[in-house]
C-alpha cells in the first residue's frame, strides 16, 4: 500500500473516531434525559402513574432506552469499521 493511501486510511480512522465520541456523547445526553424522565414518574402519585401523563413517562423511558441501544450499536460498528481499516493499513 502506498504513503497516499495509508494517509487516506489514517483519515478515515481519525473521522470513525469522532462519529464514536459524538455517539458516546449523545448516548449520555440522552441517558440524563432517560434518568430525569424516570425520576418524574417515580415521583408521580400512583393515581397518575397508572394514568396518561404516567404511561406517556414510561414510554418516553422505554424510547430513550431502545435509542441509547441503537447508539451502542452504532458504537460498535464504528469500532469494527475502524478494525478492518487497521487490517487494511497493515
Amino acid at each position: 500500500m502506498n504513503k497516499q493511501r495509508r494517509k487516506a486510511i489514517e483519515h478515515f480512522r481519525k473521522r470513525l473516531d469522532e462519529l464514536k465520541l459524538a455517539a458516546e456523547e449523545l448516548r449520555s445526553d440522552i441517558e440524563a434525559l432517560r434518568d430525569e424522565e424516570q425520576e418524574y414518574y417515580d415521583n408521580m402519585p400512583q393515581s397518575f402513574q397508572d394514568g396518561e401523563k404516567g404511561q406517556a413517562a414510561e414510554a418516553a423511558v422505554s424510547s430513550f432506552d431502545e435509542a441509547m441501544s441503537a447508539l451502542d450499536e452504532i458504537e460498535s460498528q464504528v469500532g469494527e469499521a475502524d478494525g478492518h481499516l487497521e487490517q487494511a493499513a497493515a
